[in-house]
């Protein structure tokens, strides 16, 4: 009785408590529309954006519209174990632009080499700081020149839509993470 009473009154206090200074400044719930990223992907792709709208138009299906969106470039390798490293900027609707750089490595079934263009769809954003740490998630890749590719990673509530418009030759299937950071940094880990 007495643990539902003080349960009780803990999330009260909780809900009258003052919102922090990150949120005061505007809330990231504002979200961007499936033709909004689709113009931007297409000026940001250029030519290569033929399968951009499929793509698109299937993860906003999946999960809804998102908040924020990243365009960047990243380029990976892998012999059965590999690694990835990218950069690129972070747009919200609210809280403006933040760069952004992201590594990870990965193990699986997987050989090859690509560069990408990249743009990742992020969805649940409360704040910019959500966007920085690990995020793990699996992925396939069966190109040999160039191709459109999605994966899905997550960590915590935050999900994150990689679009990647890449060039190299790469076969497989892995598993890893990216962590992502405000500075960049050569460690995969």
């Amino acid at each position: 009785m007495f643990k539902r009473l003080a349960l009780l009154l803990a999330l009260v206090v909780a809900m009258a408590a003052p919102a922090p200074a990150v949120f005061a400044q505007g809330s990231l719930s504002d979200t961007y529309s499936g033709d909004d990223l689709v113009d931007n992907g297409k000026a940001f792709f250029g030519s290569t954006s033929q399968g951009l709208a499929s793509l698109v138009e299937r993860a906003v299906s999946q999960f809804g519209l998102p908040n924020g969106y990243i365009l960047g470039e990243d380029a990976g390798g892998a012999l059965f174990a590999g690694a990835r490293y990218g950069e690129g900027v972070l747009y919200t609707r609210n809280a403006g632009e933040f760069n952004v750089f992201w590594q990870g490595p990965s193990i699986g079934f997987d050989v090859g080499g690509d560069g990408s263009k990249v743009m990742m769809l992020v969805y649940n954003l409360n704040q910019i700081q959500d966007v920085l740490g690990r995020f793990a998630g699996v992925d396939g890749s069966a190109y040999v020149l160039g191709g459109f590719g999605m994966t899905v990673l997550k960590r915590s509530n935050v999900v994150m839509v990689p679009i990647r418009s890449g060039v190299g030759a790469r076969l497989g299937l892995n598993i890893g993470y990216l962590k992502f950071t405000n500075e960049p940094t050569w460690n995969p880990f």
